[in-house]
């Protein structure tokens, strides 16, 4: 366990970025956490370096996205397909099956050392969906969690049961990468080309959707603003940014 416990998050919003452009940043931020971690084992206890947390928010252009251990028949469009509706397709190194980024859609990448917090990732996966739960709580929405399937659900246990959120991580010594997608704004013409999550008899809904209406710009950063404030309670973290 980390003897110096560092509940500082780092935050940036990235606006709109490409996927792998996310992805490479992401992974430079967990290797910089994850050298000092090694630099750590070779001193005593009093002298370790804190290691920094970082929470990014960004939209992405749009992409399918596969994880590793998904299965390519749940993307349902083809290379011409993928061309016409200008999106593209990556391979992850995160858990969890097929999904969809893309504008109007608000993912966040927690880069966090979880000896900081607590070592167990299946509390972090709970911990992240809380978070989705009150911020869409704070739209009126009733977020749940439904048993086995990771991720932020409405009406759960009902023919009509719908995702809202879903998530899919990665850790290395304790390092998350990965995370979270809400559909704020989300175009969900999108989600028919795949299998969403690699589940068949369940729907995928957003905050427009639900409300019936589309959210202000103005609505969609006090969303952003409802995820930093509920991540904060959550962790017990403190938010500065970077």
């Amino acid at each position: 366990m980390n003897t110096h416990q560092n509940k500082v998050v780092e935050f940036e919003d990235l606006g709109i970025k490409e996927y792998q452009s996310a992805w490479d940043y992401q992974e430079s931020l967990m290797k910089d956490i994850i050298d000092t971690k090694i630099k750590n084992r070779d001193l005593p206890a009093e002298q370790h370096l804190i290691t920094p947390n970082h929470l990014l928010l960004v939209e992405h252009p749009h992409v399918y996205t596969l994880g590793k251990s998904g299965h390519e028949e749940n993307m349902l469009a083809g290379i011409d397909q993928l061309k016409e509706i200008d999106a593209t397709f990556v391979k992850t190194n995160r858990g969890g099956d097929i999904t969809y980024h893309g504008y109007g859609q608000i993912v966040g990448y927690p880069v966090l050392d979880l000896e900081n917090f607590f070592t167990d990732i299946h509390l972090y996966m709970r911990n992240l969906e809380e978070v989705i739960i009150r911020t869409i709580g704070d739209f009126g929405l009733k977020g749940e969690r439904s048993q086995g399937e990771t991720g932020v659900w409405l009406d759960v246990g009902k023919p009509y049961a719908r995702k809202i959120c879903a998530m899919g991580v990665k850790a290395s010594r304790w390092v998350t990468l990965h995370g979270f997608a809400l559909n704020v704004n989300t175009d969900m013409r999108y989600f028919e080309y795949i299998i969403p999550c690699g589940i068949k008899d369940k729907q995928v809904t957003s905050l427009k959707r639900e409300l019936e209406r589309e959210l202000t710009p103005e609505e969609f950063e006090n969303v952003k603003a409802s995820i930093r404030k509920h991540f904060v309670d959550v962790f017990g973290a403190e938010l500065v940014n970077r």
